[in-house]
């Protein structure tokens, strides 16, 4: 089932997590851009410890604008080489491509991009069975194409699988998710339960049953 974390990921301890094949994150990039959102300044980006989450794995990092060179640079001092590239083509509601909008400021943005890095040597992959494109509706500010889980869960199947920056319509089966706009904690997994409460004993979770049809 869906487990979620409701945190400051700027201040969060990333190592009582454990490990993760794959993360993906959709960062408050600070473009210069008036946003219905609080940003992070590229110290605060760099400085994140995504190295306590994956050994061997990947990571899929979305970017737009001034932030593709700086996700770059960010992938090279988290561990990262950079494997490829996603491009997710946005349409409206007639499934025609977006003309418009405020996103650009040289010319208006019909797509955006997720960064794919890799880190050691993950095993047990299912390699080329999607494309490089994704096509989907622009919906809420900043939402990503649901159609990003589908590839990933194909890619990795069966694998622990986290978000960062998420929000309560990002959380998914097989995922772990963090964010500040999360409805509390819920975590099924005992020894994260149990991590969590050594490290942050002023606010303990309990350990959520699972589903009876799980």
């Amino acid at each position: 089932p869906p487990q979620w974390i409701n945190c400051d990921v700027r201040k969060f301890d990333f190592s009582i997590l454990g490990k993760f094949t794959v993360i993906m994150a959709d960062p408050p990039w600070d473009i210069h851009m008036t946003l219905p959102y609080g940003t992070m300044t590229d110290d605060e980006m760099k400085a994140m410890a995504i190295a306590d989450l994956q050994d061997d794995g990947l990571i899929f990092l979305w970017v737009t604008g001034r932030a593709m060179e700086l996700g770059r640079e960010c992938l090279s001092i988290w561990g990262y080489d950079r494997a490829d590239e996603l491009v997710w083509i946005k349409t409206n509601q007639l499934q025609r491509l977006i003309r418009t909008g405020r996103t650009g400021h040289w010319l208006n943005h019909s797509k955006e991009h997720c960064l794919v890095g890799i880190k050691g040597n993950p095993e047990g992959l299912n390699w080329g069975l999607d494309c490089d494109v994704l096509v989907g509706e622009v919906r809420e500010t900043s939402r990503k194409p649901d159609e990003v889980y589908g590839l990933i869960d194909r890619l990795a199947p069966g694998t622990r699988k986290l978000e960062i920056f998420g929000r309560q319509h990002n959380t998914r089966p097989g995922w772990m998710t963090l964010g500040n706009q999360l409805d509390d904690v819920r975590l099924y997994e005992s020894d994260v339960v149990t991590l969590y409460n050594e490290r942050y004993p002023e606010k303990p979770c309990q350990l959520t049953p699972l589903p009876t049809d799980w």
